[in-house]
């Protein structure tokens, strides 16, 4: 357990061990988190934000076309199976 404290303007040091052991850097950007007991500080989605032109086609799929029915099907037999055991 690693002790710091609260400055005056609402500031606290990170402790360099657990910087280093969650790799962040210096203007890593976290979430404060009230957890009840205390604050969770948690990173923010590291990656850049995309469209979908720019991941389109990344994952290639070979065969027929699925519809939206498909999908929604696959859906709830996945659900029917983990939740209930039975399709």
């Amino acid at each position: 357990m690693k002790l710091t404290r609260l400055s005056s303007k609402g500031q606290v040091i990170i402790p360099k061990a657990l910087r280093e052991a969650h790799h962040w850097q210096v203007g890593q950007e976290l979430m404060a988190i009230d957890v009840g007991e205390g604050i969770l500080l948690k990173t923010t989605n590291i990656f850049k934000e995309t469209t979908l032109a720019q991941v389109a086609g990344c994952l290639h799929y070979s065969g027929a076309s699925k519809s939206l029915e498909d999908f929604e099907e696959a859906i709830r037999l996945g659900v029917a199976e983990q939740w209930h055991g039975r399709s």
